[in-house]
C-alpha cells in the first residue's frame, strides 16, 4: 500500500514539475507578459504600431485572452499564417491548453518552416526592422560605430 502511494506521488510531482520541450520554446512569452503588465499602455500602443490595428481589435483580443502576451501570439499568428486574427482567436479559445505549437500547426504553420523559426525566436516589438527579441537572440545592429568607454561614438583622428 505505501509503495502504491510513494510511486503515486512521484508520477504527480513529475507531471507537475516537467513541462513540455514545446513550452520552453516560447519562454521569451513571460519577459513580453512582465512588460504588458508593467505598461499596458505602451504595451497597447506597441501592438498597435507593429500590427497596424486599432485600439478596438487590441481592446477585443485582450478581453478574450489570459495574458497581454497572449493577444501578441494572436496577431503574430494571424500575421505568419495569413489568417484573420479572429479565426486565430477562435483556434486559441478551443486550444490554450495544447500550446503554441498546436495552434501554429492548426493554423497551417509546419514545425520546421521559416514561419515556427520566426515565432520561437520571440517577440519583435519596438525592434529594428522587424528583428525577433527573445530567446537566442543577439541584439546587435551591423555597422556599428564603436564606441569609447563612456559609450559615445569615438571620433577616428587618422
Amino acid at each position: 500500500m505505501k509503495k502504491c502511494l510513494l510511486v503515486g506521488i512521484l508520477v504527480l510531482l513529475q507531471i507537475a514539475f516537467t513541462r513540455p520541450v514545446a513550452a520552453a520554446d516560447f519562454d521569451w512569452l513571460n519577459n513580453l507578459q512582465v512588460r504588458a503588465e508593467a505598461d499596458a499602455s505602451g504595451f497597447n500602443l506597441s501592438l498597435a504600431s507593429r500590427f497596424h490595428i486599432g485600439d478596438l481589435e487590441i481592446k477585443a483580443v485582450l478581453g478574450q485572452v489570459e495574458r497581454g502576451g497572449d493577444a501578441y501570439m494572436i496577431f503574430r499568428l494571424a500575421e505568419l499564417s495569413h489568417h484573420p486574427y479572429t479565426h486565430v482567436l477562435e483556434i486559441y479559445q478551443n486550444n490554450k491548453q495544447q500550446g503554441w505549437g498546436k495552434m501554429a500547426k492548426e493554423l497551417g504553420i509546419k514545425p520546421g518552416s521559416n514561419e515556427f523559426h520566426q515565432l520561437k525566436k520571440g517577440h519583435d516589438l519596438d525592434s529594428d526592422k522587424g528583428e525577433p527579441k527573445g530567446k537566442n537572440h543577439k541584439n546587435e545592429k551591423k555597422n556599428k560605430k564603436p564606441r569609447n568607454e563612456l559609450g559615445h561614438p569615438s571620433m577616428n583622428l587618422q
